[in-house]
């Protein structure tokens, strides 16, 4: 079996073509990118982060990013950005009846997905983000990110792994995706809420006939995930709504 991490884009092609000399295996594919953790995007000591405070004004305007690990690439597409992490610019398992959905959540003016015109870059904090959000006039940040794991038998697959496909006959093949969002506000990073969904998917691995066979199965758990991710942005929103929307409202009237 032949597992190898693999750091860049030439070098996963290199491994990926000494898979196929070698082993005669009829190909590989290269697993996807890896998720970030959000928590480790914020620059900021912990004391500052809990004495910050919702500024938002309900209604609110939305901007919406996808993050992956930084030089993130699947079998599709590849991402924007150096630093600690990459943007997401294209939709490959995002469907628009998805964001009609998070149009339609109450009390949300707009939603504006962030793009290559807005971002630096380099993008190495939440800061980041929160300026591009900012020039589209969004109060709150929306953040998600996919973390996907391949499994076949007992050996798992990380993030950017080589699988020489056909080498496992007969083995179960479980891919899993877990999908995580976060809702920061705009102005003051404060940390609204979380959701978070996990798919999976499976299949015998002599159904393998080629690398778009396996993507297949990846874009199809991936796709589930983000479905699901939505329901649960959907609840979020509206434990959002019935902790923050009067009580910002109340505090502004004050000042």
């Amino acid at each position: 079996m032949i597992y190898i991490n693999t750091p860049n884009k030439i070098k996963t092609f290199l491994l990926g073509f000494f898979c196929l000399i070698i082993t005669g295996c009829g190909g590989s594919y290269v697993t996807p990118g890896g998720s970030v953790e959000l928590s480790s995007l914020s620059e900021v000591e912990i004391n500052e982060l809990l004495s910050r405070q919702p500024a938002a004004r309900f209604p609110v305007n939305l901007a919406i990013a996808r993050i992956q690990a930084s030089g993130y690439q699947s079998y599709g597409q590849e991402s924007y950005g150096a630093g600690k992490y990459s943007v997401i610019t294209t939709r490959e398992i995002e469907r628009d009846e998805d964001f009609a959905r998070i149009i339609q959540m109450p009390k949300v003016n707009d939603v504006a997905p962030l793009n290559r015109i807005i971002l630096p870059s380099r993008l190495d904090s939440i800061k980041d983000l929160r300026s591009a959000a900012a020039r589209l006039r969004a109060d709150i940040l929306m953040i998600y990110t996919l973390d996907t794991q391949f499994r076949i038998g007992h050996d798992s697959f990380g993030p950017l792994n080589i699988i020489a496909l056909g080498l496992f006959p007969n083995k179960e093949v479980k891919v899993t995706t877990t999908a995580s969002v976060a809702f920061y506000d705009v102005r003051t990073e404060y940390l609204y809420g979380l959701a978070e969904t996990t798919v999976s998917e499976s299949k015998t691995a002599n159904l393998w006939g080629s690398s778009d066979a396996v993507d297949e199965l990846r874009l199809d758990t991936e796709t589930r995930s983000f479905q699901m991710l939505i329901s649960e942005v959907e609840k979020t929103w509206n434990n959002i709504l019935q902790q923050y929307s009067e009580k910002v409202q109340e505090s502004s009237e004050k000042i």
